[in-house]
């Protein structure tokens, strides 16, 4: 355990001097924690924006502050029966531990499924928790405290002040919304956090009378802003092509590697971004097999090179109009899989070599919060906004259409024809599916 008995004081890029108190320095002296030094806040961003090199560490480190601040602020505004901060004082360190769990390379690896696969990385928070580090450095919160930090992080708590790490206006977003722009040197996350902590609330639910963090309607407008910055990103920076290219190959290794038994699906919870790399690669060369060779041979090469896959087809939203597309396409499956090593086939690939990208991020705008009205009335913030008080939601999923875009990536330059893309994904033209992909691929030549 951390010797360390006194508070800390962190100079932060993005908020100036971050204090951590002494169980705060304790739980970052924690190995478990220290491993979020080497898993990068945006994953492979960094091959496309070189300042994205930013850690969870960091990002964690900044949650915290947020949280802390957004309970003084509290704390000196609201006057509250004595029940409603029952808790309280865990919640800055449910915030600071709320990535412990993360996987390597953030969340490439959030649709990789399996037997043994332990679950999101919300879910294997609870593995860390459990170490003795961990465990010592929260003893001194009283007994309970570790699950009740676990429950907050899970969105399973129902103290009334969990929504400041797990809901809509949690403090998660407010970090990692500037902390992304900052280092990737882009315009798009700017959010008005001090205007949004000044309007941070407690209110009582109408329906159900129970307390939770709303938001005064005077800080509706920072809200929105929030909004708009989270589709900016999402739209230049996460889902950047090049981005999506590195993720998908990322992905792709780390899904063969577990699917040929060259690493456990559970073996994914510990190692730091370089360390499953060299895991993977170690591996594959020591151990037999198609899947060992193409990794060995062909793909790790080409992630640690920065040659990334190319775009074969790209449909937009314009593209692909109202067509309705089948839920397999959004993430990793056998249907998907089949269809991406046929066209591999036909396009003179070796299997596993095309991938098919549809991102999905259907909560970017969804909203479940009070707001305190001028009148001074609660009223519940949902899917379609407060008519003339809030209303972006009431157009998010149009904005979240247009933020999405289908690629299919293959790891050497080839060319498909988006109409048959399509026809594929929507089975909409009669020939047999080899057939079509193989029409699909005319032309396009190794």
């Amino acid at each position: 355990m951390s010797s360390r008995n006194a508070p800390t004081l962190i100079r932060d890029p993005i908020w100036g001097s971050i204090r951590l108190d002494a169980t705060a320095t304790r739980i970052t002296d924690a190995p478990a924690f220290q491993r979020l030094r080497y898993i990068r806040q945006l994953g492979l961003a960094h091959l496309v924006y070189p300042g994205a090199t930013h850690t969870r560490f960091a990002h964690a480190l900044g949650v915290y502050h947020l949280v802390s601040a957004a309970l003084r602020s509290l704390r000196k505004r609201e006057s509250l029966p004595d029940h409603v901060w029952k808790g309280a004082e865990l919640v800055p360190y449910a915030g600071l531990l709320h990535d412990i769990g993360h996987y390597p390379f953030s969340h490439a690896l959030d649709d990789l499924r399996g037997d043994d696969h332990p679950g999101d990385h919300e879910a294997v928070a609870e593995h860390f928790l459990e170490s003795p580090e961990v465990r010592e450095a929260l003893a001194g919160l009283g007994r309970g405290a570790a699950a009740e930090i676990g429950a907050l992080i899970r969105g399973e708590s129902t103290a009334p002040l969990r929504g400041l790490v797990h809901g809509s206006l949690d403090m998660d977003k407010m970090d990692y919304l500037k902390r992304d722009a900052r280092s990737c040197g882009v315009p798009y996350g700017e959010v008005d956090v001090e205007r949004l902590l000044q309007g941070l609330v407690i209110l009582q639910d109408p329906e159900s009378g129970a307390f939770e963090v709303g938001v005064d309607e005077k800080a509706v407008t920072a809200l929105e802003s929030l909004l708009f910055a989270k589709y900016q990103m999402f739209r230049n920076v996460y889902w950047h092509h090049a981005v999506r290219a590195g993720t998908v190959l990322c992905a792709r290794i780390v899904n063969d590697a577990v699917a040929a038994g060259l690493v456990g699906g559970r073996e994914l919870a510990g190692p730091t971004d370089d360390e499953l790399l060299h895991l993977i690669g170690r591996r594959a060369q020591t151990r037999g097999g198609a899947v060992a060779d193409r990794i060995r041979r062909r793909w790790l090469p080409a992630l640690r090179a920065r040659r990334l896959p190319k775009r074969a087809a790209e449909l937009t939203a314009a593209d692909l109009g109202d067509r309705s597309l089948p839920p397999w396409i959004e993430a990793p499956g056998p249907e998907r899989r089949r269809l991406e090593d046929q066209l591999a086939e036909a396009l003179s690939l070796e299997p596993g070599e095309v991938v098919i990208d549809f991102p999905c991020k259907p909560a970017m705008f969804q909203l479940d919060l009070l707001v305190r009205r001028r009148s001074g009335r609660s009223e519940r913030l949902g899917k379609t906004g407060i008519p003339g008080v809030i209303d972006l939601p009431r157009v998010a999923r149009e904005l979240y259409r247009t933020s999405r875009v289908l690629r299919v990536f293959t790891l050497e330059k080839r060319s498909l024809a988006p109409d048959e893309v399509i026809g594929l994904i929507t089975e909409t033209n009669g020939n047999p599916p080899g057939e079509r992909a193989r029409s699909a691929a005319t032309g396009s030549g190794p």
